[in-house]
């Protein structure tokens, strides 16, 4: 009778001669029995982590398709299994799904506080992924991951940040023995996460003697096209750099390419016939390096003979990205300049969530460039430190002079 007519139920109480608190208490009463007739339950969201997967009827070794999901959908939860969840999609097709091929609502938020943390973030270089790889929540093989990159995908890449190889708990030996611990899965793609580096908030630069025996790995934050943000595997990417520019590699690794100036060419092959002047920035291919590079090179172009030749170059540093890029105006008119971030000191900041390491303090390096003559500028002229890697051997002493004389 509540649920079926609140108002003659009102008019029957009236006509019972029921007093005015208890008739307003089986007001009450009939009015919340009825709105629950057009209370819609809540259930959880998960989202799909996996490329695409089928929804199937039911849990069994032979079963029917009932939908198709991707990457990044969101699903309603109705009913969770043992390792199977029961969802259905915003198109009201129902199915079971495997529990590792979804991320609840609190991975998937915590993807979200990424990109809204680092939306603004500066842009140190613009990269190519190689093939399909997930982004990843934290640096490190086995954190959550959620958005898959297709190949080809391009991204902007924010910031370095270097993990051992092996988690520390797992590649640990034991006290009775110098085994090395369990490896981990193949792949980059497990679910279980990954502990954060526990490390202080500043240390003392490590020397060679110092550095762990531990096989470490680069990652990149970066964020796609369509503003989502994660961490994936350094050498899963390819920073962009002219072929004309990378073939001066000379087996470093090209960290960084950024354009100077152009500069016009009638014979140049280019549309304009305007050709850019790069400084780029390069790191020995070695992964868990305390710096984002150690050298700075700035090609030129040749008018003469219609090819990039090196006009400037300084090794070996330790230096830090963001590289800057911009001009200034003297007497000559207005010309190209560029600066990075070397260490003001022997002290190191360590990001306690990612591992990201940074000086404590830091210097700015700036210079500018003349036509192919590039010398220092600014407040900032101080010696620049040279850094050599652990049996590195320093080049001969003609050549040692030539860098102390750039550096300075």
């Amino acid at each position: 009778m509540l649920t079926r007519s609140p108002i003659s139920f009102i008019h029957w109480a009236k006509r019972r001669g029921a007093t005015a608190p208890l008739l307003l208490l089986l007001c009450v009463l009939a009015f919340s029995c009825a709105c629950t007739r057009f209370h819609k339950e809540q259930h959880e969201t998960v989202y799909v982590s996996a490329r695409q997967m089928y929804l199937h009827d039911r849990v069994a070794a032979v079963s029917n398709r009932v939908a198709e999901v991707v990457n990044g959908q969101p699903l309603e939860v109705l009913e969770r299994g043992r390792r199977f969840v029961k969802v259905k999609t915003r198109k009201n097709e129902i199915g079971w799904i495997e529990d590792h091929a979804v991320i609840d609502a609190k991975a998937y938020d915590a993807f979200a506080q990424l990109a809204s943390r680092h939306q603004k973030d500066p842009v140190v270089a613009t990269a190519t992924v190689r093939d399909d790889i997930y982004l990843h929540n934290l640096p490190g093989r086995d954190t959550d991951h959620f958005y898959l990159l297709p190949a080809n995908a391009k991204v902007q890449l924010l910031a370095r940040a270097s993990v051992p190889k092996v988690p520390a708990a797992a590649s640990a030996p034991s006290s009775k023995s110098n085994a090395p611990g369990p490896q981990p899965a193949k792949g980059s793609d497990t679910k279980a996460t990954s502990p954060r580096p526990a490390a202080p908030t500043a240390k003392t630069a490590p020397t060679p003697d110092d550095l762990p025996s531990v096989v470490m790995e680069d990652w990149w934050l970066v964020r796609d096209a369509q503003g989502h943000a994660g961490w994936l595997l350094a050498g899963r990417v390819d920073v962009e750099v002219p072929d004309e520019v990378a073939q001066y590699a000379e087996g470093q690794r090209m960290v960084g390419a950024y354009v100077l100036t152009k500069i016009e060419d009638d014979d140049a092959s280019t549309a304009d016939h305007r050709v850019p002047e790069y400084v780029t920035v390069l790191s020995p291919p070695q992964a868990g390096l305390p710096f984002d590079f150690d050298q700075v090179r700035v090609f030129t172009w040749s008018l003469k003979r219609h090819r990039y030749e090196t006009a400037f170059r300084l090794h070996p540093i330790q230096g830090y990205l963001p590289v800057k890029v911009g001009s200034q105006v003297d007497s000559k008119g207005t010309v190209p300049t560029f600066s990075f971030q070397i260490a003001s000191g022997q002290n190191l900041s360590v990001d306690a969530a990612s591992g990201i390491t940074r000086p404590a303090s830091t210097r700015t390096i700036n210079y500018e460039m003349l036509d192919t003559s590039v010398r220092r500028i600014g407040p900032d002229m101080g010696p620049i430190p040279v850094g050599h890697l652990e049996g590195e051997k320093p080049k001969g002493s003609k050549a040692g002079k030539s860098e102390k004389k750039k550096a300075k």
